[in-house]
């Protein structure tokens, strides 16, 4: 897939407002019980895939490649901002950190037991979204793992809906509809979690992580 004009606006957009989303989330993950939960049921399978490594493809700051690392994942972190990137080389200059693109991930064939995609697809226009889930399974080891996050659409119509995203242009996704994008790229879903919004949240949407297996 060819970087283009959506790309290069989405990842300028992160650049500027980098350290201010470090500040806001960068350390969100103590307060999330659930997220974390997924998260060391992902560590765990993706250890046992591959080479165990665990590619997060839109890593931000950093903070949840750190997150697996401390429990034992062999996880680095891959973010188009190189804004993004420096703040996580300089949070957590022990692990790998590279300027790169989850539509072409610099990453051999088949290596992988795992692949983080945690809210960084709703920023892929819907219609290109198979070829980025295909490299997610091109990746991956036989057996390796998706955890992939992403908000939810109210109802099954529209599958895909765009929304008023602080920083870049941004979709939702109805889970049956990415479920069923997964299975089109040979990914099996094999958990799902829904969490609920909170009364007091500013979007009133349902966050989904869907887990998902390369045969």
């Amino acid at each position: 897939m060819v970087e283009d004009e959506a790309f290069h606006s989405t990842r300028a957009a992160y650049d500027s407002v980098a350290s201010t989303y470090a500040d806001l989330f960068g350390d969100s993950l103590p307060g999330l019980p659930l997220d974390r939960a997924i998260l060391d049921a992902f560590g765990e399978l993706a250890r046992a895939a591959g080479d165990g490594r665990v590619a997060d493809l839109g890593c931000g700051p950093g903070h949840v490649t750190a997150y697996l690392a401390k429990a034992g994942v062999d996880a680095f972190g891959v973010d188009a901002s190189p804004a993004m990137i420096e703040l996580a080389r300089r949070a957590h200059p022990e692990l790998r950190f590279e300027v790169g693109s989850m539509t072409e991930p610099d990453i051999a064939d088949g290596t992988l037991g795992g692949v983080l995609s945690r809210w960084s697809v709703i920023h892929i226009p819907p219609p290109e979204l198979p070829e980025v889930l295909a490299e997610f399974h091109r990746i991956l080891a036989p057996g390796g793992h998706l955890l992939i996050g992403f908000s939810a659409t109210d109802g099954p119509s529209p599958a895909t809906q765009k929304f008023d995203h602080a920083v870049a242009p941004a979709h939702r996704w109805w889970p049956d509809h990415m479920a069923a994008l997964l299975r089109a790229a040979g990914l099996t879903e094999v958990a799902r979690m829904v969490r609920e919004p909170e009364p007091t949240d500013l979007r009133q949407f349902r966050e989904i992580h869907l887990l998902a297996r390369r045969a």
